[in-house]
């Protein structure tokens, strides 16, 4: 199963975005700690799987934008460090915070993931396989990726979206609290 079909998978019939996440106590009735597991990751790529997170983790070197993922306007590249290239650097349009009239998203550190770590096209369970070694996921062991992705600012924009863009479900504090718990009930990953 690819990424895209995962995110409908995620969400609740009819299109409608599921906007919410469930609290880590949500999951204490599971018994069995693989389960468990998988239901937290599960839950987790709601975040995951969305649009906010898709767009800055492509399967190339040109990133996606909004709701509906198309390819980045105006034609922008990765660059050598993710930054876009000298010639037109991501900070040219993305600037530190949301542009004034709501049109370009803004953070002092934009950029892309490094293509290390595109999720695009990769399944549910290839990307949770990244995500828990840390050999593979930028040297981030439990703690620091608990850390990147309860606090980092710039995955902390997915929450804080400009206008017309669909924030990431739940919050950022969710997100990290429901990543440290399947990280520690053995980060179990979808085949």
């Amino acid at each position: 199963m690819i990424v895209v079909a995962a995110v409908g998978s995620a969400q609740p019939p009819h299109g409608v975005a599921d906007t919410t996440l469930k609290p880590v106590s949500a999951f204490a009735a599971i018994s069995n700690g693989r389960t468990r597991s998988l239901a937290l990751f599960r839950e987790a790529s709601k975040v995951i799987a969305s649009p906010r997170c898709l767009n800055c983790h492509p399967d190339g070197d040109r990133p996606t934008q909004g709701d509906a993922m198309r390819p980045h306007e105006p034609l922008v590249v990765r660059g050598p460090a993710g930054f876009g290239v000298p010639a037109m650097p991501c900070s040219t349009c993305h600037q530190a915070t949301n542009s004034d009239d709501g049109h370009v998203p803004g953070n002092p550190a934009w950029r892309m993931a490094p293509v290390f770590l595109a999720w695009q096209g990769k399944s549910l369970g290839g990307i949770c396989r990244l995500l828990a070694d840390s050999t593979r996921n930028g040297g981030r062991g439990k703690k620091a990726l608990v850390e990147h992705m309860a606090k980092d600012p710039l995955v902390g924009w997915a929450w804080h979206p400009d206008r017309g863009r669909q924030p990431a479900p739940g919050t950022q504090q969710e997100f990290g609290a429901i990543i440290d718990a399947w990280l520690q009930s053995g980060a179990a990953c979808p085949s």
